[in-house]
């Protein structure tokens, strides 16, 4: 299996975040947050496999293009990117030691950490 980084995918995740297109989740949040089957068919009826594809870290080359199986390590839910997902991303590309995807859901989980960190300085309640 050939499985790289998605470009594509990445950058798109780098501009949602910078748009504040996150949701700064609990760890083990993201098989309550990732899209059933049935949101990921919908969202590929109405936006095409080309969008599909944006969503995910990781593209295995060995898959045909119109295949979801090609498109690997999803890290939103098709609004936001979760936190919750780039940990989950970032953890298992290590594990298969899919260092470039594994370094981009880090870096992405960096940018989140920075907001979430951003949020909790500035909410009501907090001590100097």
């Amino acid at each position: 299996m050939a499985v790289r980084l998605n470009e594509s995918g990445y950058d798109h995740a780098r501009s949602l975040v910078k748009d504040g297109r996150v949701v700064v989740d609990e760890r083990d949040g993201w098989s309550e947050h990732q899209p059933s089957t049935r949101e990921q068919n919908a969202f590929i009826a109405e936006h095409g496999m080309r969008a599909y594809a944006r969503w995910h870290l990781g593209i295995d080359d060995q898959q045909d293009e119109d295949n979801k199986g090609r498109y690997k390590f999803p890290y939103g839910d098709f609004e936001n990117v979760h936190r919750c997902a780039l940990l989950a991303a970032e953890s298992r590309a290590g594990q298969r030691k899919y260092t470039d995807i594994q370094l981009a859901a880090a870096h992405l989980h960096g940018m989140l950490e920075e907001i979430r960190l951003t949020q909790a300085a500035h909410s009501p309640g907090r001590r100097p």
